[in-house]
C-alpha cells in the first residue's frame, strides 16, 4: 500500500459521493420547511420530522457498523445506502402528509447512517496509516463543499420560480451520480487469507476492542453532549440580524449565508487539518479542536447576542467542526487493527449522533424560552468535561504505536 499513490480510485469515488450526496439532501433541506408551509404543515411539524430522523440515524450508524463487521464486501451495502438516501428523499416530492414525510425523511436518514461506518471503512482500506487523517480530511471538505453547493443550488432554482416540489425532484440527480461513484469507482482491499490455525474462528466480538477505545468513546461521547446541531446557527443569525435592522427575508438570507460561510470554513480547513495531523499527534491535535468547540459555546453563551460575537463563533465552529469530525475517526482507524474497524467506527459514529441529539434537544428548548446564555453555557460546560475526561484518561489513552493494517 505504502509504495502505491495514497490518491487513488477508490478516495475519488468515496469523496466524489460524500459530495454529490450532500449535495442532494442539503438541497432538501434548503427547502424543505418552505415545502411543508404549501402543504399546511409549519415549524411543529418540521421539529418532529428533524427528531425522529436524528434519533433513527444514531441507531442506523451502529447498525451499520454491524454489518460492516460481519460481511467481507462492504461496497454493495454502502451503496445501498446511498441509493435508499436518494430514493427517499426524491419521493418526498411526491406526498404531503405529515406520516409520508416523517417515514420517508426518516428512511433517507436512516440510509445515510447505515452507509457511514461502511464508507468510512473502505477509506481506511484504500490508504496507509500514515495518510489517515489526510483521507478523512478530504473526505470531511467534499461533504462540506456539497453542503455549500445544495443550499446555493437550491436558493438559485427557487428565485427561478421553480417549484418547491420540483426542487425536491431534481436531488434525485446528484444522488443517483453519488451512489455510481462509489459502486463504479471505489475497489476493496482483498481480505488476507486466513492461518491454518484461524481457519473457522468467528470474527472477533465486543470484546476484544481495547480498554482505550472504550475510554476514549466516553470523552467523545460527553464531549458530544455539548456539540448540538450547527443549524442553530441559522436561527441565531436571523433574530440578530432581524434585530439589526434587517427586514424578515433579508435576515433570514442573512442567517442562511453565514451557515454557508459556516460550512465553506469547514471544507477549506480539513483537509490542512489532516494533513498536520498525520505529521504529529492525532490525538493532541483533536483535543485542541475539542478546546476551540468548549471556547466556541463560550463565546455564544455570553457574546453571541452581538452580531460581531456571531461572526467570529461561526468561524471558530466551522474550524473546530473540521477538526472534530475529521480526527475522530482517524484517530479510531489508526488505533484498531482492520478486522474492528467497522464495528469501532460505527460505536463512535452512534456515540456522537446520540450526544448530538441530546444536546440539540436541551439547546432547542431553552433557545424557545430565550435562555441563550444558559443554553450554550450548559453546552460549554458538558464539551469541557469531555476534553477534562480525555485529558485525564490521557495516559491509559496514550495507546501503543498503530496495529498492522
Amino acid at each position: 500500500m505504502t509504495s502505491l499513490p495514497w490518491i487513488n480510485r477508490t478516495v475519488i469515488g468515496i469523496v466524489l459521493a460524500t459530495f454529490l450526496s450532500d449535495f442532494s439532501h442539503e438541497m432538501c433541506t434548503a427547502v424543505l420547511p418552505l415545502y411543508l408551509a404549501t402543504v399546511g404543515l409549519g415549524p411543529a411539524a418540521l421539529g418532529v420530522i428533524e427528531g425522529v430522523a436524528d434519533f433513527l440515524v444514531s441507531l442506523s450508524k451502529l447498525a451499520g457498523g454491524v454489518v460492516g463487521h460481519h460481511v467481507e464486501h462492504k461496497r454493495p451495502w454502502t451503496t445501498l445506502g446511498y441509493l435508499v438516501t436518494t430514493l427517499a428523499t426524491g419521493a418526498m416530492a411526491l406526498v404531503g402528509g405529515l406520516a409520508s414525510l416523517v417515514s420517508l425523511r426518516s428512511l433517507a436518514w436512516i440510509g445515510r447512517g447505515f452507509r457511514g461506518p461502511l464508507r468510512d471503512s473502505m477509506l481506511a482500506d484504500a490508504v496507509p496509516p500514515s495518510h489517515f487523517g489526510r483521507a478523512y480530511g478530504l473526505e470531511r471538505a467534499g461533504d462540506m463543499l456539497g453542503a455549500v453547493v445544495g443550499p446555493s443550488v437550491a436558493t438559485l432554482l427557487v428565485w427561478g420560480e421553480v417549484e418547491f416540489r420540483t426542487v425536491i425532484l431534481w436531488t434525485l440527480a446528484p444522488g443517483l451520480l453519488a451512489a455510481a461513484a462509489i459502486f463504479f469507482l471505489a475497489q476493496e482491499r482483498p481480505a488476507p487469507r486466513p492461518a491454518s490455525s484461524d481457519v473457522g474462528r468467528s470474527r472477533p466480538g465486543w470484546r476484544a476492542f481495547p480498554r482505550s477505545f472504550w475510554l476514549f468513546l466516553i470523552g467523545v461521547f460527553l464531549f458530544g453532549l455539548g456539540d448540538f446541531s450547527r443549524t442553530f446557527l441559522v436561527f441565531l443569525g436571523a433574530r440578530q440580524f432581524g434585530e439589526s435592522g434587517i427586514h424578515t427575508g433579508g435576515a433570514l438570507s442573512a442567517a442562511i449565508l453565514l451557515y454557508t460561510i459556516h460550512n465553506l470554513i469547514s471544507a477549506l480547513v480539513a483537509y490542512p487539518i489532516g494533513h498536520r495531523a498525520d505529521h504529529g499527534n492525532k490525538f493532541t491535535l483533536l483535543l485542541w479542536g475539542y478546546g476551540l468547540g468548549v471556547g466556541t459555546n463560550l463565546l455564544l453563551a455570553f457574546a453571541g447576542l452581538s452580531v460581531g460575537g456571531l461572526l467570529v463563533a461561526v468561524a471558530c465552529s466551522g474550524i473546530y467542526i473540521a477538526v472534530e469530525e475529521t480526527l475522530e475517526k482517524a484517530v479510531v482507524a489508526e488505533r484498531l487493527p482492520r478486522d474492528l474497524r467497522s464495528l469501532g467506527l460505527g460505536l463512535l459514529a452512534c456515540a456522537n449522533a446520540v450526544g448530538d441529539m441530546l444536546s440539540s434537544l436541551y439547546v432547542g428548548y431553552l433557545l424557545d424560552h430565550h435562555q441563550a446564555t444558559a443554553a450554550f453555557g450548559i453546552a460549554a460546560a458538558c464539551g469541557g468535561i469531555g476534553v477534562l475526561w480525555l485529558i485525564l484518561m490521557r495516559a491509559r489513552l496514550g495507546m501503543p504505536h498503530p496495529p498492522s493494517p
